[in-house]
């Protein structure tokens, strides 16, 4: 007698493992046959699909069954990503829960008992994976995807990290990887470089302060500059102003002494400069700042940089700030400017600050060492065949 309601899951279960029984979606290699590939897009094993995954996975289905009727040799090649950052989150949250972090080098936090080192960290990686990535394959099974379920992979395996490193060594030997010093968007709480998709910017009531710069060899006079980030100051090599602002002309090319520090640093012409904006006169750190980093190239400027991983003042800066964390060294350094008649004014301000969007932290920028490939020399062959219609 037929069931009153139809169990779709039941039928689709029943004919799926049919098809894997019969090995229905397994690559063939039949060098009679022509190929058609399609390596899937790897999710991210820290969540489940979505509607977009169903999406996607099922205009690839479409093609690679469609190719596999016409009789070619085709394989849908299936897999997972680590996803980086939001799995180490998942693993440190369920760590912490145990009394367990990840050893930074820094006394362990309140609360938890024991540290681990990066071999370990990454065995749990693991073992989380086992959990999570189970669920999202299982989720493409029953959507029917038709892959080679033989040929699964995680980004993480061992071949796939021989093969990274293989080519990573390749194209650097041929000088396509090269390493330079770049301003990134670094998280003082996870210890790494972020991309721009990872910053989401709050808006936050916030100060501005403006402080005064004594002209090298002219008593008594100043440039008034202002910030949101006293603690940069320390890391200031050069003031910007307009070429065309005739207030700031005869001190272009002379030096101001950089307070608290006494570092000479140059004045310089710069279309950066904003003669509406303040003073019209602008503070450079090209090792904190984007715009400044960009100055600070057009005219070969000193980038120093005043962090530490933790965004805590290094050694670069006076005794007095070292070790200090950036927010209690903003305090000292607005504190010290006062008590040395620098402080100008202090005007409420807010605007936008970049958080990381999984620490929730304020972003720094941060002059690292950064490896970067060459793409434009690596995608010449291929934007020629497009091109050519080869």
């Amino acid at each position: 007698m037929l069931e009153k309601t139809y169990r779709p899951q039941e039928v689709e279960d029943r004919q799926y493992a049919r098809w894997e029984a019969a090995d229905a979606f397994a690559a063939q290699f039949d060098e009679s046959k022509q190929p058609y590939t399609i390596m899937i897009p790897p999710p991210n094993v820290t969540g489940s699909l979505h509607i977009g995954h169903a999406l996607n996975n099922t205009i690839q289905d479409i093609l690679i069954r469609y190719h596999r009727m016409l009789g070619r040799d085709v394989l849908w090649q299936p897999g997972t990503d680590h996803a980086g950052i939001a799995t180490q989150m998942v693993v440190e949250r369920q760590l912490q829960e145990q009394g367990i972090e990840l050893d930074r080098g820094m006394p362990l936090a309140p609360g938890n008992t024991k540290q681990i080192g990066r071999e370990e960290f990454i065995e749990r990686v693991w073992e989380w994976r086992e959990e999570s990535g189970g669920t999202i394959l299982k989720q493409l099974r029953r959507l029917g995807a038709s892959c080679d379920w033989s040929r699964e992979r995680f980004t993480m395996d061992e071949g796939l990290s021989e093969a990274v490193l293989k080519v990573f060594v390749t194209l650097y030997r041929k000088g396509l990887i090269y390493r330079d010093k770049r301003l990134v968007n670094w998280d003082p709480r996870f210890h790494t470089a972020i991309s721009d998709l990872e910053v989401e910017q709050k808006e936050i009531d916030g100060h501005l302060w403006h402080f005064k710069y004594p002209i090298e060899g002219e008593e008594g006079r100043f440039i008034t500059v202002a910030t949101t980030r006293p603690e940069t100051i320390l890391g200031d090599t050069a003031v910007a102003v307009h070429p065309d602002d005739e207030r700031y002309r005869d001190l272009v090319g002379k030096h101001a002494v950089l307070p608290l520090v006494g570092r000479r640093i140059v004045i310089v012409a710069d279309d950066y400069a904003d003669p509406e904006q303040g003073s019209g006169a602008v503070k450079i750190t090209p090792a904190h700042d984007f715009n400044d980093f960009e100055v600070g190239k057009r005219h070969g400027l000193e980038m120093i940089n005043v962090f530490d991983r933790d965004a805590r003042m290094n050694d670069t800066v006076p005794e007095a700030y070292r070790g200090l964390d950036r927010f209690e060294a903003r305090k000292r350094v607005v504190a010290d400017m006062e008590a040395a008649g620098l402080l100008e004014k202090i005007d409420r301000h807010r605007h936008a600050v970049p958080h990381g969007d999984r620490s929730h932290v304020a972003i720094e920028p941060y002059l690292t060492d950064q490896w970067y490939v060459d793409a434009a020399t690596l995608a010449k062959p291929a934007i020629e065949a497009v091109e050519q219609g080869r």
